[in-house]
């Protein structure tokens, strides 16, 4: 049905709200509003770059999403009020670069290349932290290539993020199942022309806005159900 099953990196095969567990050893009663603020922020500043600057070759105000990272968490800590300590900024990033996978990650990974289906990332993480999550979750047999925005210094959801995966394997669009927890990228994923198939793990409602995915499960594992 498919020949490329991609997915998303950040909150799609890797937990990003693994950290809150970290930020409340290091903040009490604060790790879990840090961590969704955190998210939230970081996401709000590769839309600033992209937005800003949407150039073909790439915007001007571009940062890797590892400095876009730091820069988050920084924010966020002065705006809660939190003393952020470069010790404290270091452990919370050394955490970040070593994301705990979901626990069907891996084995979904492993029967998507079972079934004879190239499989991918792409991601907004840059190439070195990507690198770095995907070993330290043993997924890298399992995955053909991680692609990342990096190339293009655009994130998502500018068109040129998803066009990648066309350049990096020989298939067409409609050839291409694309994966991820995260709703605007779903619908991004959508309106650029891509099959979606939606991580929905809380429950929530889709986007009030463009098109449903094409299908959707509460877990990675419901991917498996689609290619049998």
């Amino acid at each position: 049905m498919y020949k490329l099953i991609a997915f998303d990196a950040y909150g799609t095969l890797f937990d990003v709200y693994s950290m809150g567990e970290l930020a409340e050893a290091l903040f009490p009663k604060h790790g879990q509003a840090l961590a969704l603020m955190w998210r939230d922020r970081q996401i709000e500043y590769t839309r600033l770059v992209t937005m800003s600057d949407p150039s073909p070759g790439g915007s001007k105000y571009y940062l890797p999403f590892w400095e876009l990272t730091i820069r988050s968490l920084r924010y966020v800590c002065k705006r809660m009020g939190l003393e952020l300590s470069s010790e404290n900024e270091k452990k919370l990033m050394d955490q970040y670069a070593k994301l705990t996978g979901f626990e069907d990650s891996l084995l979904v990974l492993k029967r998507i290349k079972e079934q004879g289906i190239y499989t991918a990332i792409l991601s907004n993480g840059s190439k070195e932290m990507l690198s770095t999550v995907v070993d330290s979750n043993g997924l890298k047999p399992y995955l053909d290539k991680v692609v990342t925005v990096e190339d293009v210094r655009l994130f998502k959801t500018a068109p040129q993020a998803y066009e990648l995966l066309l350049k990096a394997f020989p298939v067409k669009k409609e050839e291409i199942l694309f994966v991820s927890s995260n709703a605007w990228d779903a619908l991004a994923a959508k309106w650029y022309g891509f099959d979606v198939f939606w991580v929905n793990r809380l429950n929530h409602p889709f986007e009030e806005i463009g098109e449903k995915p094409n299908y959707e499960g509460n877990s990675l594992s419901k991917v498996l159900e689609l290619i049998g």
